[in-house]
């Protein structure tokens, strides 16, 4: 018994040939009119690609530079280490330190917050007061959640890493 191909009367090596015929043609017309495709709108404008863009040319208009400004002489400036001494300056830096001032303001924050719990919550608790859930310090709310619990965990975290 002989097998035979389902295309009757193309030979095995026909059957290649035709796919590659039609692969030719199909390249062959993909790359005609590659300059007949035009990008028209605001969008491609602003990216600079449309037709209308690509025509405008030339050298940008810049506008006048100034002249060159020459260094102040060096006769008036002090002689090296008659200044300040470097002490003085550090102390400056340590009275308006604004991480400092951040770190008295949290724990300032926290202060309050905690005075105010005590008061409106943990003592309202212990009366027996159901309102007391409500209670709300400075600095958020007195009842703990797992969300302020994190919260507390990850402040802790960062203050760490800020001291090493």
């Amino acid at each position: 018994m002989r097998f035979t191909s389902s295309y009757k009367g193309v030979s095995s090596l026909g059957r290649p040939m035709v796919c590659a015929c039609a692969l030719a043609v199909t390249t062959v017309l993909a790359g005609c009119g590659s300059g007949d495709v035009e990008l028209n709108g605001k969008i491609f404008d602003a990216m600079g690609v449309s037709a209308a863009t690509q025509k405008k040319g030339g050298d940008p208009q810049l506008a006048a530079r100034n002249g060159l400004v020459m260094p102040p002489s060096t006769g008036s400036l002090p002689e090296p280490g008659s200044g300040r001494a470097p002490e003085a300056e550090a102390d400056i830096a340590f009275i308006n330190d604004p991480d400092r001032k951040k770190s008295i303001d949290r724990s300032e924050l926290a202060r309050r917050q905690a005075e105010y719990c005590k008061v409106h919550y943990e003592q309202a608790k212990l009366r027996g007061d159901q309102a007391a859930d409500g209670a709300v310090g400075p600095a958020g709310p007195c009842r703990a959640s797992i969300l302020s619990s994190m919260k507390k965990f990850n402040d802790e975290e960062g203050q760490q890493d800020e001291d090493n």
